[in-house]
């Protein structure tokens, strides 16, 4: 039997180009990862969200 990896969150954040999307992995405090994809549009509107929360 194979050894298994407990799965955590831990890791960075990734985002990568995929065809004509863009997907974004986020590590979870509990574990896991969300994954998320989005267009151009989406990503720059969530950028521009982000910025001005964080300032």
């Amino acid at each position: 039997m194979a050894a298994m990896k407990p799965r955590t969150g831990d890791g960075p954040l990734e985002v990568t180009k995929e065809g004509r999307g863009i997907v974004m992995r986020v590590p979870l405090e509990g574990g896991g990862r969300l994954v998320v994809e989005l267009n151009a549009v989406e990503a720059s509107e969530l950028g521009e969200a982000l910025k001005a929360v964080v300032g």
